[in-house]
Formats: C-alpha cells, structure tokens, sequence
C-alpha cells in the first residue's frame, strides 16, 4: 500500500497561526483542533469578561515613572459593558469631576482601556508604553498623566482628551478576541479630541502582542504617528502611516514629517 500524498496545507501551516492544514479523521476534525479551538473559545470568553486590575496597573507605570488617573465609564458593570456601548463611550459624574482638576495642556494624553480584552492591556500594556517613553522623549512631547479607564470604549478618549486639553489622545486598549489571540490591544490616535469625532478621524495601530505586532514596533509607529499628527495637526484618513518607508532607520532617528 503506498503512503498518502503529503498534504500541502501541513507545510504552510508552520508560517501562520490561522487554523488551516487542520487534517481530518474521516469526515471530522481531529480530537486535538476540536480540544484546541474549544479552549481559544473559553480563552476569549474570559478575556471579554475579565476585570482590569487597575491597582496593580498603576503600581506597573509608576515603575515607569508615569502617575495615573483611575478613571470609570458609564457602563457600571461588565454586563452593562457589553450591552450599552454607548455608556462606554462617556465618563461617569465622578471621573469627570476628578479628570477636571487635573487638566494641564499637553501634547498627547494616554488613556488605558480595558475594552473587550483586559486580559491584553494587562499582559502588553506597560511594555508598550514602556518602549514609548523614549520616543517621547526623543520628540520632546509633554505627556499628560496616563489614564487607566475602566469600561472603556475608543470615543471614551476623545472626552477624556478634551477635558484634559490634550493636542492629540491615544487610547490603548483591549481588542475584541479571536480564536486566535484573546491578548490584543489596539492603539487608537486622535487629533483635537473632543466628543463626537468618529472612526474616519483617527488612526489605528491594531494586533499589538508579541505574536502580532510586538509592542517596540507599535511604540515606533505610535510616536511617527503622533509627531505626524502633531506638525499636520490630523489624524485619520487624511494621515497615512508611513512608517516602512523609514525602514533602515537607526534607533533615535527622527521620523517626522
């Protein structure tokens, strides 16, 4: 009897972790995919329903030199989260009256959001920010205190951008799980904050995990991204990102406008 012809999907597969080249026994999976892709499922699950420890978060950025503002949406409990976008997307009574006091005019506010991945901003979060810190330091940009918004949606930055009176906010948050990473974060940069911007004014930094993009190179993109956004005072569609072109830059380098 002659051995089966090799499956091609099984080569490729080594260069992906999308689920192909899966194999079969008979007309259905293999009993490991089945037992993998249920755990990437209850993996997603947890993430989307796991609480940020935002204690412990702050503590992580005060190691970094960075004081935060622990601040809560509208959306009162995770339940509410994830039933009323809308209630992510606007500051409680309290966070805005303590946001209020803190306002100082700046370059950029950093919000930190737990968004539907919690699980990723306290896996990546401070290594991404600890990989930006340099760059701001390199363009000369005045940070504003970093907030750590619980129930957080992308728009709940544009309220906290402008009671701050921040020139640009970027939001860092969990993204929505897949069955393939549940430990995403998504960086969302806005020119002008304000309520009511939409998603065609901002840009976006997506698939931020050491499997994905790793939080240096996003750091790296961020900080082109906001200098950018900062000397052609936008962000959005009318700003692209630019940042292959300076491949071959060395480390330092300005990677302006």
């Amino acid at each position: 009897m002659s051995a089966p012809p090799h499956d091609p999907w099984f080569r490729l597969a080594r260069w992906t972790k999308a689920r192909i080249g899966l194999g079969r026994v008979g007309a259905s999976l293999p009993t490991r995919e089945v037992l993998s892709f249920a755990l990437a499922h209850a993996q997603a699950r947890d993430a989307v329903h796991a609480r940020l420890d935002r204690d412990a978060l702050a503590n992580a950025l005060a190691g970094l030199g960075l004081g935060a503002v622990i601040v809560e949406s509208e959306a009162t409990d995770r339940q509410v989260y994830l039933r009323r976008p809308d209630l992510g997307r606007t500051l409680s009574l309290r966070s805005r009256t303590l946001l209020e006091v803190r306002r100082e005019p700046c370059d950029l506010a950093v919000v930190i959001g737990d968004g539907l991945s919690a699980t990723a901003v306290t896996a990546h979060a401070q290594a991404l920010l600890s990989a930006f810190l340099p760059h701001a330091t390199r363009l000369g940009l005045k940070l504003g205190p970093v907030v750590i918004a619980e129930g957080a949606r992308v728009a709940l930055g544009d309220e906290i951008g402008a009671i701050l009176g921040a020139k640009a906010v970027a939001v860092v948050i969990g993204e929505r799980p897949g069955l393939t990473a549940a430990d995403s974060l998504g960086i969302y940069l806005t020119y002008a904050p304000r309520p009511g911007r939409n998603d065609g004014e901002r840009n976006c930094i997506s698939n931020v995990r050491p499997d994905g993009l790793p939080p240096a190179v996003a750091a790296a993109r961020l900080a082109w991204l906001v200098d950018a956004a900062l000397a052609r005072e936008l962000t959005g569609v009318s700003l692209k990102d630019e940042t292959d072109l300076t491949l071959g830059h060395e480390p330092g380098d300005r990677l302006g406008p």
